[in-house]
Formats: C-alpha cells, structure tokens, sequence
C-alpha cells in the first residue's frame, strides 16, 4: 500500500486517466472556455462539446508527468514573454544538477514563485521539484488534480489538532523520502501563506514540521545539512495581486476578520499569471550549513537572513518608501526618473483603493526596503 496516496503528485501512470476525468468535468470546460474564448464563441451551440473534442485529441498522447509539464514550459516561456519584461535568475550555478535540494523559498505569488524557479532549474538541467501546497488550495477536485499532475503535495492544514498532526506528519514523511530515498528535491514556501504585507520571514514552526519525521533520530542541524537546505528570494517589481492584498490586509485592520470571497485563490493564481509582473528575479542561495544544537529559530534566522540579503529590490520598492517618507539606509542606482515613473505607476494602480487600503498597498513595496535596510 502506497503511505502517500493521499497527498502525493501523480504518477505516469495516473496521467491519461486523471486528464480523461478532468475532461469530462463541467468546471474544467467551463472556467477554460472563460479565459480563452469571448462569451460569443460561449454561446454558439455545442461549442462545449467541440472544446472536448479539441482537449482530448490533445492530450490523447501524454502518457507520463513529463510529457504533461512539457506543455507548461511553453505556457510558461508565453507567459514569461507577454507579462515579465526581464527575468534575472542567478546562483543556479552553484548548484549541482545531479544532486537534490530542500529549496525554501520567500512567497508572493501562489503559484509563480515555484514554477519560475522550477523551469529555470530544469532549463539548466536539474530534475523538476515537487511543490508544497496547503490543501486550502485542493478545495475544488480539479484544481487538486491540475496541481498534483504538476508534482504538488498536499499539506494538511485544517481539521482538528488530531487531523492536522497526523497531515503534517505524513508531508514530513514525504519530503524525507523524496529528497534522501527517491533522490528529488523539494520546495516549500518559508511560511503558511504568501507574505501579503512585504514581509519576509521564516516560520520556526514550518521547521518543526519538517524536522517531525526525524526529530527523535537527528538533530535539527544534522538533518537539515543532509537535506541542502537552499534558501531563494524571488522579487517582482509589479505584484499582479498588490490591490487584492492590500484590501484584504485592510480589512483585517479593521474588522478583524476577512471573508475570501468564491474561488478568489484561483482568481489570484490567474491575476498571477495573466498580469504586468515587470521585472523579475530569482536569487537562488547555496545550502546553508547548520550545527547540532542550532535550535528551530537559529535555523530560520539564517534563511530569512539569506532570502532578505538577496532579495532584489526594484525602483517600485524605492518609490513606496519615498511615497511614505520611511527612512532607511539601502542605496540604490536607479536615475530619479526611474523613481518618478515608478511613484506614478504605483499611485494609477491604487488610486480606486480607501486611505487604509492604500497605506498597506504602498507597505507591500515599502517593507523589502525597511527589512533588508535593517538587516545590514
């Protein structure tokens, strides 16, 4: 019997009948129809039927997980072409194609920061990674079925305490076995969620969580030197999602509580995609090195520590801190025109938002600057 039935990615010879069931399914015809065909061709009679027609003669010969992501990098390499103007990876180098990693990474976007770094890696001849996804993302059966095609696994991280332990220590299992027994690597966000606020920093828990499996047999420094532990930072210049966050981070201020609205995480994966990203880049780190007795904050000091001096700042970053009048000691060479048009740019976006909501727009920018201005 298979232990990670539940949570792993799919196997080749789960692909033809997971895209044969997707298929058939209404919610995937429909949410596809939606963003790619105009609510004319919606209309015509049986056009439905010609869209299922269409997507099994395409998908008749995938046969294995490579053969499915193979269509991603070119989705991938359109996206990058249509809504990123450069995209900078470094430090890929360093790394060694034949080997496994633990890559823990800043998160922004629900699903950018993983793919990007994932077919930059592959185009440099690595082995794609397995992605961690909070299962608050397999709500729907068929976004379950898409992210898990693609070499995601599933976080239990709802239910009651029994429930969540026994999630979080099947995905400690997982990320053991796949890095020192299968020989794949791994990437997982350095915290739950992505850092709305601009903030980047390591959750000690989410240490624990990985350390479970192994906590009574090696220290947390021992395992996590086995497992090559590679912080990344990944910074956009434009956040597709910065208006969305900002309202949402708002409300919280206000009421205490915030309510997403229906299938608003699969809204934000398309506004993640769809949307001007500006430039783009990925600073990939070397594996950190740890002693015995570092305790789970001493190892999240170190990536967060990484992940902030690598983090690229861009002129927006500059322009919100410059907008909010916060001093801080990072020096830049963008030309003052690079400012200005950047002020302008970031007050067109959040001119439809509140004064609450615009002071946590700005934030988003200003805070990469604040944090790694303090970390110098």
């Amino acid at each position: 019997m298979d232990p990670f039935l539940a949570i792993r990615p799919y196997q080749d010879h789960e692909v033809q009948p997971v895209l044969s069931s997707l298929i058939e399914d209404p919610a995937v015809l429909e949410a596809l129809i939606s963003l790619k065909y105009s609510k004319y061709f919606n209309k015509l009679p049986f056009f439905t039927s010609l869209v299922k027609i269409l997507l099994k003669s395409q998908v008749k010969n995938i046969h294995s997980i490579e053969g499915y992501q193979e269509i991603f990098k070119s989705l991938m390499d359109q996206m990058i072409k249509t809504s990123i103007s450069h995209l900078d990876v470094k430090g890929i180098s360093n790394l060694d194609s034949n080997s496994q990693y633990l890559f823990i990474s800043n998160h922004r976007d629900i699903s950018l920061d993983a793919a990007l770094l994932n077919l930059s890696l592959n185009r440099a001849g690595h082995k794609t990674f397995n992605m961690a996804v909070g299962n608050n993302l397999m709500k729907e059966k068929w976004a379950s079925d898409l992210m898990r095609l693609n070499k995601s696994f599933i976080i239990q991280r709802s239910g009651n305490k029994k429930e969540i332990y026994m999630g979080l220590s099947l995905a400690s299992q997982f990320i053991q076995h796949t890095i020192l027994e299968a020989g794949e690597s791994i990437w997982i966000a350095q915290k739950q969620g992505r850092a709305k606020d601009g903030i980047d920093e390591t959750d000690p828990a989410m240490l624990k969580m990985i350390h479970l499996t192994e906590r009574k047999t090696q220290s947390l420094g021992q395992y996590f030197n086995a497992l090559k532990v590679v912080p990344v930072s990944i910074s956009y210049e434009l956040d597709p999602n910065d208006c969305l966050k900002a309202i949402e981070l708002n409300a919280l201020d206000q009421n205490n509580s915030y309510e997403k609205s229906e299938n608003e995480d699969l809204i934000s994966i398309a506004n993640g995609i769809n949307g001007q990203k500006g430039n783009v880049t990925i600073n990939v780190g070397q594996p950190i090195q740890c002693k015995d007795i570092d305790s789970y904050e001493v190892v999240a000091s170190k990536i967060s520590k990484e992940i902030t001096s690598t983090y690229h700042l861009h002129p927006t970053n500059f322009a919100a801190a410059s907008m909010l009048k916060t001093e801080h000691e990072c020096i830049h060479q963008f030309a003052d025109e690079d400012i200005s048009e950047a002020k302008d740019l970031l007050s067109q976006r959040m001119a439809n938002l509140d004064d609450g909501a615009r002071l946590k727009f700005l934030n988003q920018y200003a805070n990469p600057v604040i944090q790694k201005s303090s970390s110098t």
